[in-house]
Parts: C-alpha cells; sequence; structure tokens
C-alpha cells in the first residue's frame, strides 16, 4: 500500500523561527486549514479580532473579520461549495460563517444560543458539511451550512455550559464529544441527536476535546483544568492508560497530529508552555515548548512544508509556529489583532500556507505563514462560494472555469489572475459542475447546476451554444465530457440518482437515462475501456457503477467498499490498464481496476476526500486541508 506524502507549496526552510504577533489580547482559538492551496491559521482572541494568517510567510491574510459584537470564542473552518469558509462563535451568541477568500460573510448570522458561544466544530453528515456549536446556554446546536438552518433540535445534557467540543467518527457515523463546565463528558450520534454511550468520568472541569485515531480505534483526548490530559476509547468508553501529568495546573487547549508516523497530542496549558505526548507510551516527547509570556489558549496543527507543526495562541497576544521535529518556533510572531485571539484555522492559498485567525476586535485575518505578512484581500468576483472548476486553454493561454453559488460562471486568465470578459450568466441556481471539452474546433464548457439544467458556452464569445438541456428532475452536480461514436458528448449525474447522456451538436438526450444508483450521483469521470467509451459514475450511496455509454447499460457490478458517499472520481491509465480513482466521505481513496472491475489498493485518510485529479501515472487527492500526490505507476510515494 502507498503511504501520501503531504503538499505544502511553501518555501520556508526549517532553519527560519517565526512567532505571529499582534495580537493585544488572549488567543484563545487556533483552526488550521487550506486557503487556494495553502495552509492557513485562524485565530480569535480577546481583542475581538478573528485573523487569518499565511504559514508558509508568517504574515497576516487580508484584513481582519469583523461582525461579531464582543469577543469572538471559537472558530473551525470547513469547506461550503467548494470555498474554505471559517465558522466562528462570539459573546454574543452568534454563529458566524466567513468566505476565506473574499473576507466576507456567507449568509446572515446562525441565532439561537442565548450565550457565549465557546466552542466550534465542522463535520459532514449525510453528505452536508455541518457546523456544531456549544455555548453557555448549556446546549449544543447542529447547523446545515448550506441553508444556514438547524439541523434538528439542541442537543441537552449538560447543566452548565459548553466549553468544548471535537467530532469524529464511531462504528461509521459521524458523532461530537461534548465537554461541559459540569465535568461531564458526553458523546452525540449526529445523525440520530441520541447519546452515545455513558458519560466519560474521571475529569473535574474539561476545556479542551481533540479526536484521533489510536492504534486502529477512534479516542478523545480532553484537557482538564487541574492540569491532566486524558484519553478515551470512544467505543468502550474507557479511559487509555494513566493521565498525562506535565502541566502544573490548567489544560486549555488540545489538538493532535501524527509526529514520525505516531499519534501525538499537543497541549497548551495557563503556565505558558506547549506540550507534546505521545499517545501510544502516555510520555511526553522532548520538553515543554516555551515562549509564549503567558498561557496558551488555543493550539491547532498542520503541515508546513512537510514537517508537521503546532500553530498556538497565547494570553500574550500573539500567535506562534512550533516544528513539531525539533521543538524550535517557525518565524516571528503575527500581528494586527489588537485583542485577545481565541480561533485559528490554517489552509493553503496559491501554493502558500496560510492560517486564519478569529478573535475579540470582530475581525478575521488571512496571514502567509512564510514570510508572517498579510496577504492582501484576494480578488471579488463570484458573490457566493465556488462549487465547481475546470481547466483548459483559450486563445494559447490556460483558464480556469469556475462555478459559483450566485448561479454565474466565470472565466479566469491564470497567469494574470484577470477574468476574461463578463460572468456567464443563465443558471438561476448553484453551478454546481463545470467541464470543458471542444465542440467544432471551438472551446466550450458545460455546466450544472441546482436550477436542473446543463448549458453549454462557447468560451471564445461567452454566449450559450444552443438552448439549456432540461430532462434532470433535481440538481445537476456532475458533468464530464467525452466523444461517442464520433461525437461530442456530455455525461452528467443528477441527484434524483440518474445519469444522462447529452450530444452537444444537437442538444438531444443520447438514449434513455442510466439508471441503478439509489442515491444522488456527484461524480462522474469518463475514459476508454476496450476500445469503448465509459463513465464511471459515484453516488452518496456509496457506490462506484461502470456504464457503457453505447448501450447505456452498466458494465458489471457496482463497485462497493466505500462506506459514505463518493465524492470524487478521476480516470487515468496504469500500467496500459484503465483504471479509477475515487474518494470518499469515509476517508479513503480507492483504486479501481476498470478491466477486471476490482479495488486494487486503498490509502486511508484522516478527513473525507472531496476532490481527486489524475493524470498519467499521478494523482492528487485533497482531503481536508491536505493534499497528497502519488506516483501511481512506480509505485513510489512523491511530495509536490
Amino acid at each position: 500500500m502507498i503511504e501520501p506524502r503531504w503538499a505544502t507549496g511553501g518555501q520556508l526552510t526549517p532553519a527560519l523561527r517565526h512567532t505571529l504577533a499582534g495580537h493585544t489580547g488572549t488567543v484563545g482559538a487556533v483552526v488550521c486549514a487550506e486557503l487556494d492551496g495553502r495552509p492557513v491559521a485562524v485565530t480569535a482572541g480577546g481583542d475581538a479580532t478573528v485573523r487569518v494568517w499565511d504559514l508558509a510567510t508568517g504574515q497576516p491574510v487580508g484584513a481582519p473579520l469583523t461582525g461579531h459584537i464582543g469577543r469572538v470564542a471559537a472558530v473551525a473552518c470547513a469547506v461550503l461549495y467548494g470555498r474554505p469558509v471559517a465558522v466562528t462563535g462570539g459573546e454574543d451568541g452568534m454563529v458566524r460563517v466567513w468566505n476565506l477568500a473574499t473576507g466576507q460573510p456567507a449568509g446572515a448570522p446562525l441565532t439561537g444560543h442565548t450565550g457565549t458561544v465557546w466552542a466550534v466544530a465542522c463535520t459532514v453528515l449525510d453528505g452536508r458539511p455541518i457546523a456544531v456549536t456549544g455555548s453557555d446556554d448549556a446546549t449544543v446546536r447542529v447547523w446545515d451550512l448550506a441553508t444556514g438552518q438547524p439541523v434538528g433540535g439542541p442537543l441537552t445534557g449538560h447543566t452548565i455550559g459548553v466549553r468544548a467540543l471535537a467530532c469524529t467518527v464511531l462504528n461509521g457515523r459521524p458523532v461530537v464529544v461534548i465537554a461541559g463546565s459540569d465535568d461531564a463528558v458526553l458523546a452525540w450520534d449526529l445523525g440520530t441527536a441520541q447519546p452515545f454511550g455513558a458519560p466519560l468520568s474521571g475529569h473535574k472541569t474539561v476545556w479542551a476535546v481533540a479526536c484521533t485515531v489510536l492504534n486502529g480505534r477512534p479516542v478523545a483526548v480532553t484537557g482538564d483544568l487541574d492540569g491532566t490530559v486524558r484519553v478515551w476509547d470512544l467505543g468502550t468508553g474507557q479511559s487509555v492508560g494513566a493521565p498525562l501529568t506535565g502541566h502544573p495546573n490548567m489544560v486549555w487547549a488540545v489538538a493532535c497530529t501524527v509526529l514520525n508516523g505516531r499519534p501525538v497530542a499537543v497541549t497548551g496549558g495557563s503556565d505558558g508552555t506547549v506540550r507534546v505526548w505521545d499517545l501510544g507510551t502516555g510520555q511526553p516527547v522532548g520538553t515543554p515548548l516555551a515562549g509564549h509570556t503567558s498561557g496558551v489558549a488555543a493550539v491547532a496543527c498542520t503541515v508546513l512544508n512537510g514537517r508537521p507543526v503546532a500553530v498556538t495562541g497565547g494570553s500574550d497576544g500573539t500567535v506562534r509556529v512550533w516544528d513539531l521535529g525539533t521543538g524550535q518556533s517557525v518565524g516571528a510572531p503575527l500581528t494586527g489583532h489588537t485583542k485577545t485571539v481565541l480561533a485559528v484555522a490554517c489552509t493553503v492559498l496559491d501554493g502558500r500556507p496560510v492560517a486564519v485567525t478569529d478573535g475579540f476586535d470582530a475581525a478575521a485575518r488571512v496571514w502567509n505563514l512564510g514570510t508572517g505578512q498579510p496577504v492582501g484581500t484576494p480578488p471579488a468576483g463570484h458573490t457566493n462560494g465556488v462549487a465547481a472548476v475546470a481547466c483548459t486553454v483559450l486563445d494559447g493561454r490556460p483558464v480556469a472555469v469556475t462555478g459559483c453559488g450566485d448561479g454565474t460562471v466565470r472565466v479566469w486568465d491564470l497567469g494574470t489572475g484577470q477574468s476574461v470578459g463578463a460572468p456567464l450568466t443563465g443558471h438561476t441556481k448553484t453551478a454546481w459542475a463545470v467541464a470543458c471539452t471542444v465542440l467544432d474546433g471551438r472551446p466550450v464548457a458545460v455546466t450544472g447546476s441546482s436550477d436542473c439544467t446543463v448549458r453549454v458556452w462557447d468560451l471564445g464569445t461567452g454566449q450559450p451554444v444552443g438552448a439549456p438541456l432540461t430532462g434532470h428532475t433535481e440538481g445537476v452536480w456532475a458533468v464530464a465530457c467525452t466523444v461517442l461514436d464520433g461525437r461530442p458528448v456530455a455525461v452528467a449525474g443528477d441527484l434524483d440518482a440518474t445519469v444522462r447522456v447529452w450530444d452537444l451538436r444537437t442538444g438531444q438526450p443520447v438514449g434513455a437515462p442510466l439508471t441503478g444508483h439509489s442515491g444522488g450521483v456527484v461524480a462522474v469521470a469518463c475514459t476508454v475501456l476496450e476500445g469503448q467509451a465509459v463513465a464511471v459514475t459515484s453516488s452518496a450511496d456509496c457506490t462506484v457503477r461502470v456504464w457503457d455509454l453505447r448501450t447505456g447499460q452498466p458494465v458489471g457490478a457496482p463497485l462497493t467498499g466505500h462506506t459514505g458517499t463518493v465524492w470524487a472520481v478521476a480516470c487515468t491509465v496504469l500500467d496500459g490498464r484503465p483504471v479509477a480513482v475515487t474518494g470518499s466521505d469515509d476517508g479513503t481513496v480507492r483504486v479501481w481496476d476498470l478491466g477486471y472491475l476490482r479495488c486494487i489498493d486503498v490509502w486511508p485518510f484522516w478527513d473525507a476526500v472531496r476532490a481527486v485529479a489524475a493524470v498519467g501515472g499521478w494523482l492528487v487527492a485533497a482531503a481536508g486541508w491536505d493534499i497528497a500526490v502519488f506516483a501511481l505507476d512506480s509505485r513510489t510515494q512523491e511530495r509536490s
């Protein structure tokens, strides 16, 4: 089995040392994410600001995100409509969603909590991105990020405020682990909204929770105000080993990562130190990381230049980046926030690792982690999240074609970063799918939308080619192009579980819809199998199907093995044989031999895999904020 090597795009050498300074109050929350291909950290603090930091440069990315009234207490990152977003909770009881590319709010605030929102985590439920929030009002609420509406009623059980929560998967089901000021640690099944097992007992007051996998089993790592850290087997509800001791008093923050192939926890305490723990042995890794001049209130982990790093926020108002392998700080502090930073997220933007920070100054900032400088203001264009992208060549120049939540399609010159012509308008809802091909010697884009139509666009003129292709009964979330019997065709996947084939010259359907999936079709790729054009489709029903486009019949039985929605499909050739590569919510990438209709490799990730691409023997897979690059043909691992 091949193991991925993680791509960060950073150029910072391990010798550089940075501390990110700028917050003027306690940094109480940090999370790492990926923005436009760059790892970033998002921090929130007592100065009421949210800041985004580029981890490769160490600089803020854009201006602070403002909107909360009073301090910002929590932050998490997710992907919405294909764009990275930050979800923040504040003293004002509001939950806000921010588009990290534009720095603008994505929709109205999510309201319902009546006290400070201390905790936010993001995950996927039934194929939809959700946020889970905990508050001083002793409730936990689940929010659909696409609609901004609550999912079910509040989760109740705590008698005092909820201070920390984390999401994971247990027995194939999404769960949230919740810690409150009432000493209780509870696990809830997000699908049923029911508690999972008995409370985890042993702590006094828990203010920090993180989840990971230890020896193949999901565990929770909790930090207590008594200075101890405990590891819990979520399947049995029992503690794993003795408490981890070393902090002399309050443990305010916990994050998990992998160091030298072993799962570790990184903790921050009121003593101002950051400590790293080997979860397998229960022993500390190296000496405490010292540098903050007061308590460490937030910790997040990511990968920078191929090395695992921790991003920490402190009561001293600084954000610091630590090389976990050497125990040394990386670069200077990120400065800009004027009050406490309570949250951080990391992502990648334009090949550079960046961090997004959120704090009491009611602003969010984006920072280049390599230089420690802000990364300007991202160019505006789309008015909502970007849901789809495809690339082609127009007039000899490489361009990207993007589909957006506002229904528009835009063409971008990749060399200049400028839009080419006016937006292509016609869709009335989100453009979820984009593919490019050539029609009668002209480059065209084919787009699918929630408005149930497929449209064809002449990229040279910006005009539609013919009328919209109608017949789909629900949103079109996947489109791919190929040639069938000498005719260019588009293959479109519908949330009604059907696949339709369209003749791009005539605008007419080719044969009857392809039926067999029991859930919405969310990904399509095309290739050639034994001289015949075939489509490979994947669905929310967790299966992958291969279709003979000439006959409209399935090729063999469905390919099974994934246990979550299969969001991504790509086709390539390996050792002269056509293969398909699929990515799923179950956190795996699978490689399928299309000739034998069997799985030939499985690679585990620690997050849902939402995108895959393949060319020749190379595969790129995106999971959360990580990008893995594989050399399929040589069966060796590479780093990009």
